[in-house]
């Protein structure tokens, strides 16, 4: 498989940038979860930290994926696509990156307005971008949860279309943003 995109299929560096941020938001959906059954102690406060890097290190595959869909081909839709669709794929797919880039920065500066400093693994801290102000910090959290509601609104339209294409419509939409199998090993591979 080539590491580019091609007209027909995600290259194999899109293709693992995508499936690494859905498991890292898996990861992020995961622990917030569990915020919400603990008390405050060191518990909470390691899991909202390892929160707080695995938000970091999304924005920061989210900038490369950006890149790298810049510099290289989007593979086209499929042909049967109406126009309608056309305009929901692109836009549903322009909402996820504008979200998954935003939603780390609402965050951070939540956490920075809180007077809480942010630290990647514990190995970086990054700036504190904006003054202490409670305000601020609240505005920014309360932007981050609806944006999280968002997210999981859009993911699960995108799942659904993509399960769509693949179960209903009978194309490869699906089937290009997977690594490639052989008909022999069964699984989303061609057909």
């Amino acid at each position: 498989m080539s590491l580019r995109n091609s007209s027909t299929r995600w290259g194999s560096l899109s293709q693992f940038l995508h499936w690494l941020i859905v498991a890292f938001v898996v990861a992020q959906v995961t622990l917030a979860l569990v915020f919400k059954s603990l008390h405050r102690g060191p518990l909470l406060f390691t899991l909202v930290n390892i929160h707080k890097s695995i938000g970091i290190t999304i924005f920061a595959l989210m900038l490369i994926r950006l890149l790298w869909r810049w510099g290289n081909r989007v593979p086209d839709l499929p042909a049967a696509l109406t126009p309608y669709e056309r305009i929901l794929a692109r836009s549903t797919h322009v909402a996820l990156y504008a979200i998954l880039l935003v939603m780390p920065l609402t965050g951070w500066l939540g956490s920075a307005a809180h007077g809480i400093p942010v630290r990647w693994f514990a190995l970086v801290t990054l700036p504190g971008i904006v003054a202490k102000s409670l305000v601020l910090s609240k505005l920014m959290f309360v932007a981050h949860f609806w944006l999280a509601i968002l997210l999981g609104v859009i993911v699960t339209v995108h799942i659904a279309a993509a399960l769509r294409h693949h179960f209903v419509l009978r194309d490869d939409t699906l089937r290009r943003m997977v690594p490639m199998r052989t008909a022999k090993s069964g699984g989303l591979g061609k057909r």
